[in-house]
């Protein structure tokens, strides 16, 4: 799903912002256009929020104007449900004229709406919400929407960049992993797994990391190796999903940096420093994006955060760390990493999951 040039131009926006960072320029910005969904998940209330907020077209248009976006800026559009968004066709047919870096989030509880977007303007990636089996599903999200889900991949992998969310929760287990991993090697789609966390705005209840806290790993966060070896077939996910317990247990630490390329502005237009704190960087209708995002009181709490935070395990950054510190090492060694990304805890955690690899079949495409 992803190419090394995807990589590649990221570790060059990388380079930019940490030696200009007054001028740094975004990799990813996700626009939460509004916080009205038509699903009701125990991992996420955003549908329970009132009154629904949205972004206009002309404010998302005018976001889309600031010097910090360029053509290789990876516009994410979501919600609560995007396509719920009154004016959400007008703003698709705006990013596929005018930017067509964009992806498209979905639920997929209207599969006809999701296929005609689409089809009328393609998405660079479709990322889809899979969270089990048709059991887990329903639980989980609150909606019987399993069968919709398998509509809209079934009608569009083969023409379109799908990749499937499943987040492990509280809510389901390591079985409903394995289940949405033969439905993405079904349909020959990529696999996007995350660990469900406290994100402020989605007024989570159920407590994260806490031991115990997650049912699908209520067993000390092993992983069964049947899982571990498939895996392999989805890279990205594996170190994620092998660091997490020692992250958990406070035994790996690692700077944020994501936070210095990727932005999210959500629908009452605050810009926080980052999808796990609610610490707000300002608001879009009261200071231009550029401003917030480039002015020195910014620079300071990124630069402070990067380096003193380790306080989530999101999808959205963390991979991204795990990715750069991986890539670092094989580089110029893990001396000059730490030398100049700053102090991390990895090598110790990394040499026990070698371990716990070893003892099964080599995994295809692992990192480790």
């Amino acid at each position: 799903m992803y190419k090394t040039s995807d990589y590649l131009s990221r570790g060059s926006r990388f380079v930019r912002n940490q030696l200009y960072p007054s001028r740094k320029v975004l990799s990813t910005l996700m626009i939460y256009a509004t916080d009205l969904c038509n699903s009701r998940c125990k991992h996420c209330l955003i549908w329970a929020k009132r009154p629904v907020a949205y972004l206009s077209k002309e404010k998302i248009i005018d976001i889309m104007q600031s010097s910090c976006i360029s053509d290789a800026t990876t516009v994410g559009l979501e919600g609560g449900e995007f396509l719920l968004h009154p004016e959400a066709f007008e703003i698709l047919e705006w990013f596929h004229h005018h930017h067509p870096n964009f992806d498209l989030l979905s639920n997929c509880l209207q599969p006809e709406k999701v296929i005609r977007a689409v089809q009328q303007f393609p998405p660079k990636r479709l990322f889809i919400s899979l969270d089990g089996t048709r059991e887990s599903y329903k639980y989980m999200r609150g909606k019987d929407g399993y069968d919709k889900v398998l509509t809209v991949i079934e009608a569009l992998h083969s023409t379109c960049n799908i990749s499937v969310m499943f987040t492990l929760s509280p809510y389901n287990s390591f079985d409903d992993l394995q289940h949405v991993m033969d439905v993405c090697t079904r349909y020959g789609i990529d696999l996007r797994v995350g660990i469900y966390n406290n994100i402020s705005y989605f007024d989570t209840v159920d407590k994260a990391h806490e031991q115990g806290s997650l049912s699908a790993a209520a067993t000390g966060y092993e992983i069964p190796p049947e899982i571990i070896q498939q895996l392999g077939n989805f890279e990205e996910n594996l170190d994620f999903l092998l660091l997490y317990k020692y992250w958990q247990r406070g035994e790996l630490k690692l700077p944020c940096y994501s936070i210095f390329d990727s932005v999210v502005v959500l629908p009452n237009g605050d810009v926080p420093i980052c999808q796990n704190l609610d610490l707000k960087l300002g608001n879009i209708h009261e200071k231009s994006l550029d401003t917030i995002y480039n002015e020195a009181a910014t620079i300071a709490l990124q630069k402070k955060h990067c380096r003193d935070c380790n306080g989530c395990w999101i999808n959205f950054h963390r991979k991204y760390d795990v990715t750069l510190f991986r890539q670092a090492e094989q580089l110029a060694g893990a001396s000059i990493t730490a030398a100049v990304l700053g102090n991390y805890q990895w090598n110790e955690q990394r040499e026990r999951f070698k371990t716990v690899i070893s003892k099964y079949d080599k995994v295809p495409g692992s990192a480790v």
